[in-house]
C-alpha cells in the first residue's frame, strides 16, 4: 500500500485545484463561444429568409433530415436538451454507464456543431440546455483526470459544471446555484456546496470577463404594486401553468411513442420524420411572418422593450413551433424558447389588464410558462429576475412561479427533464443475445 507524504498531499491538493479553476474556466469560455456561434447561425439563417421566405420549406426539412441522420450514427445522446442526459448521469444505479455515453468528448462536440447546424436551418431551439451537458461533461472529463474523490466524481463536479453551464450561458450566476439544488438533483448536499459555488463563480467572472456585465433581456423598470393589480398574477399563473404543462405532456407523451400506424411510421422512418417536422416548422414560420424560428431571444427582447410588431399569435406559434422542433430529435435546448412563448402569452394578457404596465404582465407571462413547463418554480422566477435586471419583480414572479407550478401538474404530474431522462439508461440485453455487450438505449431513437 502507498502511502502519501504531507508534501505530497499538498501537491495533489493543488493539483486538483488548478484543474478544477481550469474546468471552471473552460466551462465559461465554452459558453461563450457556443453563444457566438448561435447568434452567427441564427444570422446565417436571416440571410437565407431575406433571399426567399419560401426557402425554408426546402432547406428545414433536409436540414432536419441529415441532422438526425448524423446524430443517430455518429453522436447517439446528443439528441434533445442535454439536461435529461446530465440527470440520468447523477442516478446512483446507472450513473457510471450513463456518463460513458452522455459525458464524454464526442457527445459533447456533436452537441454544438448539431445544435448550431439546426438554429442554421431555423429550428425553434435554445443554445442554454445544451450549455448544461456541455459544462458536466467538461467538469466529469477534468475531474476524472485530477482524480477527486468518488463522491465528487459522480455528482459535486456534474453538479458544478451543470449549474456553470446555466450561469455562463444567461449570465445569471444565482440561477445557476439554484438550478443545481432544484432542478438537477432535487436535493442539496452540503458537501458539494463549495464545488458547486466556487465553479459557478469562477465561471460567472470568465463571462464578465470576455463579454462585460450585461442583461440577457435587457432592463427593465416596470414593476406592480400590492393589491387589485395581483389579479393579473394569479391569471397568469393558471395560464402558463397550464399551456406549460399541455407542452410538456405532449413531448412526453410523444416520446413514449404513438400507438397505430402513425407511431410505427416514425419509428421505423425516424429520418423521414424529422424532415416532415422539418417542413412543418417551415410552414409555422411563414405563419407567423418569420417569427418563430431560432431561439426567440430577439422577439422576446422587443415585446419587453415595448417595440414589438409580432403576431397576436407569436406565444402559440412559438410553442409549437419548440415542440415540432423537440420531438423530431435533434439536438437543441428548451429554455430559451420556452421563454420567448412565455413572454408571448404575457401580452396576449396585457391588455385585460390595463392598468398594470405591459412589460411586467409579459415578465409574470414569462416565469409562469417556463415553471408550467420545468415545474422548477425557484429556478423560473429566480433565473427571469436576473435576466431582466429587476429585483423589484421578485414577489409577483415567486407568486406566478409556484401557481403555475401546482396548475401544471393538474395536466403533466412528472416533471419533463426527469421524466424524459428515464430514456438514458441501460438495460441489459434480451435472453436471446445473450453473452453480448449491455446497450444504451433511447426510446428517442427506437
Amino acid at each position: 500500500m502507498k502511502f502519501l507524504l504531507p508534501e505530497d498531499d499538498l501537491i495533489l491538493e493543488w493539483k486538483r485545484r488548478l484543474v478544477f479553476w481550469s474546468g471552471a474556466i473552460s466551462v465559461g469560455i465554452a459558453a461563450i463561444l457556443f453563444a457566438v456561434a448561435a447568434e452567427w447561425a441564427n444570422g446565417v439563417f436571416h440571410k437565407l429568409l431575406a433571399v426567399s421566405p419560401y426557402l425554408p420549406l426546402l432547406v428545414t426539412p433536409l436540414g432536419l433530415a441529415l441532422i438526425l441522420f448524423i446524430t443517430r450514427k455518429y453522436f447517439p445522446g446528443s439528441q434533445g436538451s442535454g439536461i435529461p442526459q446530465v440527470i440520468a448521469s447523477l442516478d446512483p444505479k446507472e450513473s457510471r454507464k450513463v456518463r460513458e455515453q452522455v459525458l464524454s468528448l464526442r457527445v459533447t462536440i456533436g452537441k454544438i456543431v448539431l445544435t448550431i447546424a439546426g438554429l442554421m436551418c431555423g429550428t425553434s431551439v435554445g443554445r442554454e440546455g445544451p450549455t448544461v451537458q456541455i459544462g458536466a461533461s467538461i467538469m466529469h472529463k477534468l475531474g476524472s483526470l485530477a482524480r477527486f474523490p468518488r463522491h465528487d466524481l459522480e455528482k459535486g463536479l456534474i453538479l458544478a459544471g451543470a449549474a456553470a453551464g446555466v450561469a455562463a450561458a444567461f449570465n445569471t450566476p444565482l440561477a445557476g446555484i439554484v438550478f443545481a439544488i432544484e432542478e438537477m438533483s432535487r436535493s442539496f448536499e452540503e458537501h458539494n456546496s463549495t464545488t458547486i459555488l466556487m465553479t459557478v463563480i469562477i465561471a460567472g467572472i470568465t463571462s464578465l470577463a470576455l463579454l462585460g456585465n450585461y442583461s440577457y433581456f435587457g432592463h427593465t423598470s416596470e414593476s406592480m404594486g400590492f393589491g387589485k393589480e395581483w389579479y393579473v398574477v394569479i391569471v397568469c399563473g393558471i395560464a402558463g401553468g397550464l399551456l406549460g404543462g399541455a407542452f410538456s405532456r405532449a413531448l412526453i407523451e410523444v416520446n413514449k411513442g404513438l400507438s397505430g400506424r402513425m407511431g410505427a411510421w416514425i419509428r421505423e422512418k425516424p429520418i423521414a420524420f424529422a424532415a416532415v417536422c422539418g417542413l412543418l416548422l417551415a410552414l409555422v414560420g411563414l405563419a407567423s411572418g418569420n417569427n418563430t424560428y431560432g431561439s426567440g431571444y430577439s422577439e422576446a427582447k422587443s415585446l419587453l422593450g415595448g417595440n414589438s410588431t409580432l403576431p397576436e399569435s407569436y406565444g402559440l406559434l412559438k410553442m409549437t413551433a419548440t415542440a415540432i422542433s423537440y420531438v423530431s430529435g435533434i439536438p437543441g435546448g428548451l429554455m430559451a424558447p420556452t421563454l420567448s412563448a412565455g413572454a408571448g402569452f404575457g401580452a396576449n394578457i396585457a391588455p385585460f389588464f390595463t392598468t398594470v404596465p405591459a412589460g411586467a404582465t409579459i415578465i409574470l407571462g414569462m416565469v409562469a410558462y417556463f415553471a408550467g413547463v420545468t415545474q422548477a418554480p425557484i429556478t423560473a422566477f429566480v433565473i427571469v429576475m436576473e435576466m431582466i435586471d429587476n429585483h423589484e419583480m421578485v414577489l409577483p414572479l415567486m407568486a406566478a412561479a409556484f401557481i403555475a407550478k401546482a396548475c401544471s401538474r393538474l395536466v403533466c404530474p412528472t416533471p419533463i427533464f426527469h421524466t424524459m431522462a428515464q430514456n438514458f439508461v441501460y438495460k441489459p440485453p434480451p435472453p436471446k443475445d445473450f453473452g453480448s455487450k449491455t446497450s444504451f438505449i433511447q426510446r428517442e431513437s427506437d
